[in-house]
């Protein structure tokens, strides 16, 4: 009986602060309010920042790849393509590797092969530099060439990098075409017909041009329109560091310094945000 009588006692105690000490906790209360709200905004500051930062540290794009699409790079290996134009091809890649774009690739002369499917890492680029990089003024051999033969459809390309497109459900798609543009007059028709579908299906086509004659070009321009021709990629970083960016990646120095300014926000949050604490003559003891 004496224990539900405490019991009850204890339920029926006052547990509010008097209302006579209430002003002594008014500015503690002012104070903790204007601390909270400042953190507050502080936190959402430094995790907006936090969260640009980690955007901007991903992947860049280079100039060959249109901004915004995925792209399938379409290299071509005819016989029309001499040894020299082999340094615009490994300038192309080395490009792509030093702004770490993700890419398919497609090689080709009479007939096309898929290397890569798009959105394929940079990095599974560096192993093709080494058959466009010539060792003392000789260019190492490919091993397509025991396949190609003579011919060039660059229509039959265009077409496989287009079904790796829609293979891989890409809606904003891009082709990037690495030739001289002479293809078969055989092709020409269906070449002219490929170009056009792509184009009315917002596929956009760039070139870059390796030595190319005026009436290879105006096939393109006569579809394309202007603005089709990309600069050759001449001024590349050196193969070692792209090489070596792309495969370690840079340390996100942003990021990382935001995350600590985020976590110091949450160490000060739990320091001078928490409760109340009563002064020491307001705190009762239990019995």
């Amino acid at each position: 009986m004496d224990t539900l009588s405490s019991f009850v006692a204890r339920l029926r105690r006052p547990t509010a602060v008097p209302s006579s000490d209430l002003p002594s906790l008014r500015s503690a209360a002012i104070r903790t309010r204007f601390v909270r709200i400042g953190l507050a905004v502080a936190l959402v500051v430094v995790f907006g920042l936090a969260v640009l930062a980690a955007r901007s540290s991903g992947p860049s794009r280079s100039d060959i790849v249109p901004g915004g699409t995925t792209g399938v790079v379409v290299i071509d290996l005819s016989k029309s393509i001499i040894t020299r134009e082999f340094a615009t091809i490994g300038a192309t890649l080395r490009r792509l590797i030093a702004t770490d774009t993700p890419t398919g690739v497609v090689v080709f002369s009479d007939v096309p092969y898929e290397l890569l499917p798009p959105g394929s890492p940079a990095s599974a680029l560096v192993p093709l530099l080494r058959f466009f990089t010539p060792v003392n003024g000789v260019t190492p051999p490919n091993p397509w060439q025991a396949t190609f033969r003579a011919g060039t459809t660059i229509s039959a390309a265009l077409e496989l990098a287009h079904q790796m497109l829609l293979r891989g459900n890409i809606e904003h798609g891009s082709i990037v075409l690495v030739s001289d543009l002479e293809t078969a007059p055989s092709d020409y028709a269906a070449l002219t017909q490929t170009l056009v579908q792509l184009r009315s299906e917002h596929v956009v086509v760039r070139a870059v041009p390796l030595v190319s004659s005026e009436n290879a070009k105006q096939l393109f321009l006569s579809v394309l329109g202007h603005g089709y021709l990309l600069p050759a990629p001449s001024a590349v970083a050196p193969e070692s560091s792209s090489v070596r960016r792309t495969l370690v990646g840079g340390i996100p120095v942003a990021l990382l310094v935001l995350g600590g300014l985020l976590l110091l926000g949450l160490a000060a949050n739990e320091r001078w945000c928490t409760r109340l604490a009563l002064p020491e003559g307001m705190r009762r003891t239990s019995p």
